[in-house]
């Protein structure tokens, strides 16, 4: 598959104007402090948050953007709250390009005054912008992995040779440690995984666990679905999938291991007998930064590895029958085109249905291959996947779920 467009790289000699989708997230404050650090690097450009207006009139007014979308709320408050800050900041004139509603991320992915696009939406709301930045002929810094988990395909036809870049802090690992041997010379890819709050656990003593205990994650510092996700090993699951559409290797030279300390990020294995590791400490400015400057290096961007201090670094296989999330979503992939969207659709209606109180944790992942054993026949193997059928996929996901689940 071929993009429709033609792709030129950002200059590597003059700042990138970045947009960031997902500006009021995790990822988003953390990219804004990047760009606060590198302003010879990166100009932030336009915004698009979610529902947070205050932090994104703040962002805005910082930031100078030209363009601001908020995906909840109108384009009157926005404007409120804009001039607002922009008042007690003593900014005057600054009168950005606003845009309001679902639509309002693409629309700021598309804004044509733009070298990169940090995607750092959390679910399957990504896909949508994820194609419209690649459309405008964009470089796009995806951290929203589920645009390439329910649309693959679609985000693969979509992007020219080089426009996509990892965001996620293990398959930027895997693009760094994959600059050292050709494709053909690949043999393995290891993701790496925390183990989250509960490794260590057998099956039988993960019944009983609180939607607090699942967000006590050791290590990240995430949102509730993906910190959630980080405990059931569904994020490590998208994450295996992500890395076999984003470098086309097999799902069967994929594996994942428990790496509590999370200073490797990923490893790639070659022919020869050699691994690659990237090591740094757990810090997400790092890929972020990569990910807008691509591909190169922003100096200072976090802390490096104290090679000076004694440190153990341990490794452990994952315990599959506690945790099954992986070989699910592994036959899930390669059951149908849309098979993945029903997955992910499934599980975040499952992650919801947890923190009310009306499911247990062992449920999430139980609940979710449910629904995607139910969808078995539903779905054509050979079914061409666009954009519609991962919408309805996704709708019929979400019913079922709810259906069970007493949502409905």
């Amino acid at each position: 598959m071929t993009s429709a467009h033609p792709f030129t790289p950002p200059p590597a000699d003059a700042p990138r104007r970045v947009v960031l989708l997902g500006s009021t997230g995790s990822i988003g404050t953390q990219a804004i402090s990047v760009a606060d650090l590198a302003p010879g690097r990166f100009r932030v450009v336009a915004l698009a948050g979610g529902s947070n207006t205050a932090l994104l009139a703040e962002q805005a007014v910082h930031t100078r953007a030209s363009a601001v979308g908020i995906a909840s709320g109108t384009i009157d408050a926005l404007a409120a709250a804009i001039a607002e800050r922009a008042a007690a900041a003593g900014v005057r004139d600054y009168r950005p390009e606003l845009f309001a509603g679902p639509g309002a991320a693409s629309a700021v992915a598309a804004w044509p005054d733009a070298d990169v696009v940090l995607n750092g939406i959390t679910g399957s709301i990504g896909l949508a912008p994820t194609l419209a930045a690649l459309g405008a002929g964009h470089l796009l810094a995806l951290a929203n992995k589920e645009s390439l988990i329910v649309g693959g395909p679609l985000v693969k036809a979509a992007a020219a040779p080089g426009q996509l870049v990892p965001v996620d802090s293990e398959h930027s690992a895997l693009a760094q440690a994959l600059r050292a041997g050709t494709p053909e010379e690949v043999a393995r890819l290891v993701v790496t995984a925390s183990g989250g709050p509960f490794r260590g656990r057998t099956r039988d003593r993960l019944r009983d666990v609180t939607p607090a205990e699942a967000l006590a994650h050791p290590t990240w510092d995430m949102g509730r679905v993906i910190t959630t996700n980080s405990a059931t090993m569904v994020n490590k699951a998208l994450e295996v999938i992500e890395a076999h559409l984003l470098f086309d290797v097999p799902l069967e030279r994929i594996e994942a291991v428990v790496h509590p300390q999370s200073v490797v990020h990923s490893m790639v294995e070659f022919v020869d007998g050699s691994t690659i590791a990237q090591a740094s400490p757990p810090d997400m400015r790092l890929p972020i930064a990569l990910g807008m400057g691509w591909p190169a290096r922003v100096p200072g961007a976090a802390a490096a590895c104290d090679w000076g201090s004694a440190a153990s670094w341990t490794f452990e296989p994952l315990d599959e029958d506690a945790f099954p999330a992986i070989r699910l979503a592994k036959a899930a992939s390669a059951a149908s085109p849309t098979h993945m969207a029903v997955y992910n659709a499934a599980n975040e209606e499952a992650v919801e249905a947890f923190h009310a109180g009306r499911i247990g944790f062992l449920d999430i992942v139980d609940g979710v291959a449910a629904v995607v054993e139910e969808y078995g026949a539903e779905a054509p193997p050979d079914a061409e996947l666009t954009l519609d059928a991962v919408l309805h996929a996704e709708d019929w996901a979400r019913n079922r779920a709810h259906r069970r689940w007493g949502q409905l």
